[in-house]
């Protein structure tokens, strides 16, 4: 198949906010034997796009380059390799010209582009009755909260566990998530209009973190004993707290730092309550084919029974204005559930 020689896409040639990003024309991907060929119809709005633009998170490659984690979108060019077509798992998966996948790209960049070129692996099949826009809404923090849940730590029935930013894209499913195995579950947020959201959204108790104390209130909600897990997305300004509302053997899951890194402590630190800390990567969990289609499958479930529904807060435009005030957006804290880019017109 013939393939344009060009296309549009959202680049970066310098580190810094969010007006170093533009639209531009940038030659259509390299398509390698083993690889999906993917028009994007929506990208996914990301903490770690905020991470790569500003150099946070290391990218091997060099500037100029394409923006954007994920996305989903439809299939227009298939594997040529005969070992990958003959491949068990790839049969499995049942790929063919106008299938509908959602992608978390392997470079961890690239997404806020007209069309992807990816390797088959790392390729989410989506079901028919999921639409390609939940698709994309869902991926990343459905996939993140359902791996954090059950690997990281097993959310069970009766835990009482606390989720940091209960109203951002991955919190709403998380709290839905962990709702649907049986746990009690604390939010924290920052508006009552985000409190309110969360609350509707399966919450059984909600903090306003703006204007109360965290700690005393999560000790007072458990009756001095803290809670079985913590799920901090925030990282740096939550993290010393996060010691104080823990129960004995709980576990800590530092699941991101949309507040900076935290910064190095003594291991001896998790010796007062024998607690566990956890720094897991999606990437991680869903790393070998037979695990990406594991967690594939488990999200398409959970979406296609209403256990996941996730809340998009605003499409934005493909251009460079809509691009910056979707990262101006996330970063500020305006928004409520998952922001997208729409790509395709």
């Amino acid at each position: 198949m013939s393939y344009p020689t060009s296309m549009s896409a959202i680049t970066i040639a310098k580190t810094g906010g969010p007006e170093v990003m533009e639209k531009t024309e940038v030659p259509f991907p390299v398509v390698e034997p083993g690889h999906l060929v993917i028009k994007i119809d929506y990208a996914g709005v990301n903490f770690a796009d905020i991470y790569f633009r500003y150099r946070i998170y290391s990218y091997k490659g060099y500037f100029p380059f394409v923006i954007g984690k994920e996305g989903a979108g439809t299939v227009i060019g298939l594997p040529t390799d005969t070992t990958v077509r003959d491949d068990p798992e790839y049969q499995k998966r049942g790929y063919k010209i106008g299938s509908r996948v959602a992608v978390s790209m392997p470079d961890h960049v690239g997404s806020y582009a007209e069309y992807v070129s990816i390797p088959w692996t790392t390729a989410y099949p989506v079901s028919d009755s999921i639409p390609v826009r939940v698709a994309a809404a869902a991926l990343l923090q459905g996939v993140a909260a359902i791996s954090f849940m059950e690997e990281a730590y097993a959310v069970k029935e009766g835990d009482t566990i606390l989720i940091h930013t209960i109203a951002g894209g991955l919190g709403t499913l998380m709290c839905q998530f962990a709702k649907s195995r049986g746990a009690i579950v604390i939010g924290t947020t920052s508006t009552k209009e985000k409190a309110e959201f969360a609350k509707k959204n399966g919450a059984n108790h909600v903090i306003l973190y703006k204007d109360e104390d965290t700690v005393a209130r999560v000790l007072e909600i458990t009756n001095g004993e803290g809670v079985h897990a913590i799920f901090d997305g925030v990282g740096k300004d939550t993290f010393e707290s996060n010691f104080r509302m823990i129960r004995r053997k709980g576990t800590l899951v530092s699941a991101g730092f949309a507040s900076g890194a935290v910064p190095p402590f003594p291991p001896l630190k998790l010796v007062e309550k024998n607690m566990r800390l956890v720094q897991p990567l999606m990437g991680n969990y869903a790393y070998t084919p037979s695990e990406v289609s594991y967690y594939a499958d488990a999200l398409s479930s959970h979406l296609s029974n209403g256990t996941l529904k996730p809340f998009v807060h605003k499409e934005y435009a493909f251009t460079t204005e809509g691009v910056r005030e979707a990262h101006t957006d996330l970063v500020t804290g305006k928004s409520i559930g998952k922001l997208l880019i729409k790509i395709s017109a």
